[in-house]
């Protein structure tokens, strides 16, 4: 939840000695909104969409040493309703000066927070609304849902209101003020809603539907309505964390030190959480090897056809901001055991300060094995638990909720990985429905086939900032005289030379995965270092090249994009994606196949998670996974993990019956308890 600052007569910001990429404090997003308004270019009714750091050069950054000054800049975005135009500004804090301000012609910013509320209070206001709802029987608008989505573009059916910055606004109804409206979807109206004028532009009926009627309800007070019965299960025992002399991580400012990793975090409304610097201690020095990650773009394409549902397409990124819309965490809810957090400071649309509290959670966790072996001629067992410091941050997009985790393991390998719940987006089924494109969920409700369509954007740097990546599969060598058993089989190499080059997709059956290497720093073999992209679950983009959606986000054709470093380059669909009619991201980005051989280059994934929904998903979705990891290949010379210390064995509960800690052979005594998880201490 964000909490609004007022921040009068802001201070002047001198030049800090800060490390330069530490993230906007609340006190500089005021002093860069009053240099702005004191500049004399903002009319009454301009908006702020975001003001953020301002990062310096990657030079600048990389040559930075304690004590050094850093010049302070804030990038500001702005919209003007009264003409609908966009402009951007760089703010000099330390000079008190605008140092850029350039107008954007043709483009829409992303939406704000207080839009959403303006569109659902003018919609339900408007008489055409009242009148649509009415024939369907609903007159009480307080029980009203009214959410607002972004417009898109679809073609000739846009072209009305092509200048205009607009919302698709749909309707939903609660039974009561706590019930759960998405049981209940108002099918077959839309509002097209014009932001700048906040007016209403047309209503769209396609006809009534009748409306679901089964309740839909998850929240606590509601047990008795989804469980067979009154109460919750009372056999969970309490299961705790504790870490008595506190987390093994430091933090100092915005860097973080943890084992032999560090990295910095950064909060952007855009992207949310964006780590910089990563590398591992190896050696007695840190080796690098990424300079900025992040979550960059995702979109959710709805699978049917129908018109009051293909006009579904969300660009959370881009669109609506998933940083912005971030959560308040909270200690045992969605963070377990010794909790770091961290607050991040945003601009209000008005020019107030947000503070963002605790929407980035840091904490270790037990991840099981890390590794082990049993010499079974000296009956001697060596295992290691391995930990995970996770970095993860969780936002609500309408219906939906995404949860964003960085994962880094004792072993040197990093994983991603996002989690699905929320609520699956409805609509009501047209009596004897077959329901192609989606699944019933309840009497007369249903929910659409979709997909969620992520890219994470990677600027690697790989022991050093010139890399080159390499493609890898497997493949069986040919029956003959060397292969005379038929079972040879190796893994193939190739270079990637330009960005066509490097766009591909994945191939599960062939092994595939991709390797990120410095021609310039050899491991103890002779081998250039490297890190391998190793994709997890994924899938294509079932939507044709000709569909809107992926005219205007053109990354979800294919799973791996490699393009040369450009500071401005840093979104997969474009700076500007909403109400977009072409893709400016990573197909413009390529369309010169540029070199990408021995360079400083970015590694893009997309990663596409296809839901085909299912009864077990409603009312509530259990959460679903997907993600990738990226692993050291030949970065090491050996297993970094060979200095992680037992773990002492108190940390072990007998039972009465000795399944669990008292067992003298078998999987208990000699592997689990009585040599290695007890009596030799390694567990």
């Amino acid at each position: 939840m964000a909490i609004a600052l007022a921040m009068k007569d802001a201070p002047r910001v001198t030049a800090t000695s800060q490390h330069p990429l530490e993230p906007l404090t609340g006190d500089e997003i005021a002093a860069a909104v009053s240099i702005l308004q004191q500049s004399g270019r903002l009319g009454p009714k301009a908006r702020f969409v975001l003001a953020v750091l301002q990062e310096p050069q990657k030079e600048i950054v990389l040559g930075w040493s304690p004590g050094q000054e850093v010049p302070r800049e804030a990038f500001v975005q702005i919209l003007d309703n009264a003409d609908g135009k966009v402009y951007e500004a760089v703010v000099s804090l330390t000079e008190s000066t605008v140092t850029r301000w350039e107008h954007i012609p043709g483009v829409q910013p992303s939406l704000m927070l207080d839009e959403f509320f303006e569109c659902e209070t003018a919609v339900k206001a408007d008489a055409a609304f009242q009148a649509a709802l009415a024939k369907r029987g609903i007159t009480d608008m307080a029980l009203v849902m009214v959410d607002p989505w972004s417009a898109g573009w679809y073609g000739d059916e846009s072209k009305s209101y092509e200048n205009r910055r607009v919302l698709r606004a749909m309707a939903w109804l609660r039974s009561e003020p706590g019930d759960n409206g998405y049981a209940h979807p108002i099918e077959g109206v839309a509002v097209i809603f014009d932001l700048n004028t906040a007016e209403v532009v047309e209503v769209i009926d396609t006809g009534a539907v009748p409306l679901p009627s089964a309740p839909g309800n998850y929240a606590r007070e509601y047990i008795s309505e989804f469980s067979d019965t009154s109460e919750f299960r009372k056999d969970l025992k309490p299961y705790e964390v504790a870490q008595p002399e506190g987390p093994s991580f430091s933090v100092t400012g915005h860097e973080v030190k943890w084992q032999k990793w560090s990295f910095r975090i950064g909060f952007t409304p855009r992207e949310g959480l964006v780590l910089y610097t990563i590398g591992y201690l190896d050696g007695g020095e840190v080796r690098p090897i990424m300079y900025r990650a992040a979550l960059c773009d995702m979109v959710v394409p709805y699978g049917d056809p129908g018109y009051n549902h293909y006009h579904k397409n969300a660009f959370d990124c881009g669109e609506y901001g998933i940083g912005m819309l971030a959560n308040a965490l909270e200690l045992g809810c969605d963070c377990l055991g010794e909790i770091r957090y961290f607050d991040a400071y945003m601009a209000g649309s008005r020019g107030s300060v947000l503070k963002m509290p605790n929407v980035v959670c840091m904490h270790e966790e037990d991840f099981g094995i890390l590794w082990k072996h049993v010499d079974w001629r000296t009956n001697q067992t060596e295992v290691r638990r391995s930990r995970r410091l996770v970095v993860s941050f969780i936002s609500t997009v309408g219906n939906y909720e995404y949860g964003f985790y960085w994962y880094f393991y004792q072993d040197g390998t990093i994983q991603y990985e996002i989690k699905l719940t929320g609520i699956m987006n409805t609509g009501a089924m047209v009596p004897g429905d077959t329901c192609k494109y989606g699944t019933e969920i309840a009497p007369g409700l249903y929910s659409p086939n979709h997909e969620h369509s992520f890219n994470v954007r990677m600027d690697m740097m790989v022991d050093g900032p010139k890399n080159s990546v390499y493609e890898v599969h497997c493949e069986m060598e040919p029956e003959g005289p060397e292969n005379p058993a038929g079972n040879g089989y190796f893994a193939k190499s190739t270079l990637l030379k330009t960005e066509s080059e490097a766009q591909q997709l994945v191939d599960p059956l062939a092994g595939r995965y991709w390797k990120i290497t410095n021609p310039h720093a050899l491991n103890s073999m002779g081998k250039p270092v490297s890190y391998k992209l190793a994709p997890g679950e994924n899938t294509s983009a079932f939507q044709h090249a000709s569909a809107y959606v992926s005219k205007r986000a053109g990354y979800m054709s294919k799973h791996l994009w490699v393009t040369p470093y450009e500071a401005d380059e840093l979104y997969a669909t474009g700076k500007y994606p909403n109400q977009s009619q072409i893709d400016t991201g990573l197909p413009a980005y390529t369309k010169d196949n540029r070199s990408i051989e021995d360079t400083d280059l970015v590694v893009w994934y997309t990663l596409t998670h296809n839901h085909i929904p299912r009864p077990e998903d409603w009312p509530v979705m259990p959460v679903g996974y997907i993600g990738f990891s990226l692993k050291p290949a030949g970065f090491f010379d050996r297993s970094p993990a060979l200095d992680v210390p037992p773990t002492s064995a108190k940390c072990c509960t007998s039972t009465s019956n000795g399944s669990y800690g008292s067992s003298s052979n078998g999987h208990n005594g000699n592997g689990h308890n009585g040599n290695g998880h007890n009596g030799n201490g390694a567990h």
